[in-house]
């Protein structure tokens, strides 16, 4: 728990393996990170309720409800815009729809020296498939701003953008880091972070700057944002996927 706000918020994001609830009210800022997955349909709102107690809130002193809006997993992005938008027309409340991959982004840039003026982070999460969801952010004085709008890479690919984006980056994150491992390119002399420190945290940060600068929306406009229609492979498409990677190691273990 942290000092009271005066902004009574609430955030949740579903949107990976992580579930992550946030709440700021009179006795603090609350944040809880626990696991999600397949289960965050079951979990998330009596979490919420959970969350909003210890923060001395109830749903009606709520002025605004954040949610992650993906990229991520499907499953998980649909409950988390259903639960959104179904408090959004309950409370007649504004929704404050979050990049999730600003929130790794926004969880990375703690962690940094703040001896730049704009610091920039490469965010890479696991979409699985041999696939990565990525994007490109900066941070300057007056807030975030997107220079690669997140996007469905192939492996391939998001090395091309790292490449590019070398001598401007001041940190990596995701969850891809670990998952790809030394397949996914590292520029030289850029700290890496594969595991959030607080991601309900900075979800919850990333809320209430929202809410300032007015970014709240009717709950009938809150949409999930997906970047890939086909959630599935065939059998001869996993298998070729398959032989491309042990291929792509093999290239990489005579190098």
């Amino acid at each position: 728990m942290t000092k009271p706000h005066t902004v009574p918020l609430l955030a949740f994001d579903t949107s990976t393996e992580m579930l992550a609830v946030a709440a700021a009210g009179p006795r603090g800022d609350c944040a809880w990170n626990g696991p999600g997955g397949a289960a965050a349909s079951a979990h998330l709102v009596p979490q919420i309720g959970v969350v909003l107690e210890r923060a001395g809130l109830a749903l009606t002193d709520l002025m605004a409800i954040a949610f992650g809006r993906g990229p991520g997993a499907f499953t998980g992005l649909r409950t988390s815009c259903a639960v959104a938008q179904g408090l959004g027309f309950g409370l007649a409340r504004p929704l404050l729809p979050l990049d999730s991959l600003l929130v790794v982004a926004e969880d990375a840039i703690e962690a940094l020296p703040r001896t730049a003026a704009s610091r920039t982070v490469a965010v890479a999460m696991d979409a699985r498939m041999d696939e990565i969801y990525g994007g490109v952010y900066e941070r300057g004085p007056s807030g975030w701003r997107v220079l690669r709008a997140p996007a469905l890479h192939a492996l391939a690919d998001w090395n091309a953008v790292l490449e590019q984006e070398a001598r401007s980056l001041h940190a990596l994150a995701g969850s891809a880091l670990g998952a790809f491992g030394a397949r996914l390119h590292r520029p030289a002399g850029v700290p890496a972070q594969p595991v959030e420190t607080d991601r309900a945290a900075a979800l919850l940060r990333l809320a209430r700057q929202a809410f300032e600068a007015g970014e709240g929306i009717d709950a009938a406009q809150a949409l999930p944002l997906y970047l890939r229609d086909k959630v599935a492979l065939t059998t001869a498409e996993r298998a070729a996927a398959k032989l491309a990677a042990a291929r792509a190691g093999d290239r990489g273990a005579a190098a």
